[in-house]
């Protein structure tokens, strides 16, 4: 009996320190994404203000994410009818995309 008694212990401990190593890991990744946009050579409103431009619309949301080719900012605006994705660079705030968004899965869910 004690014997399965400390296994289940041993299991009990090992998946503790599992979700703890992931707590800690999810809590820098966000801190990280955090603190990299003080790096950044434009502010978000001046991606803002290039995306809405560019689009001739109102920005509606902004994230500031890691691509491929480094920081930029993800603006959605709102133009009439339509809604676009614009990219923009964070290091000189060009706009490196502009695409017409569709609806979401989120978007459906609401509906």
């Amino acid at each position: 009996m004690f014997r399965y008694t400390k296994t289940a212990l041993v299991a009990a401990i090992l998946a503790s320190a599992s979700v703890a190593g992931y707590a800690t890991t999810t809590a820098s990744s966000a801190e990280n994404d955090a603190s990299a946009i003080g790096n950044a050579k434009i502010s978000l409103i001046q991606a803002i203000t290039a995306a809405e431009q560019h689009v001739n619309g109102k920005a509606v949301q902004a994230e500031y994410e890691q691509t491929k080719t480094g920081w930029a900012y993800d603006v959605e605006v709102a133009s009439g009818a339509n809604v676009f994705d614009v990219s923009v660079d964070a290091n000189n705030g060009t706009v490196l995309s502009s695409i017409q968004d569709t609806a979401d899965s989120e978007d459906r869910a609401t509906r």
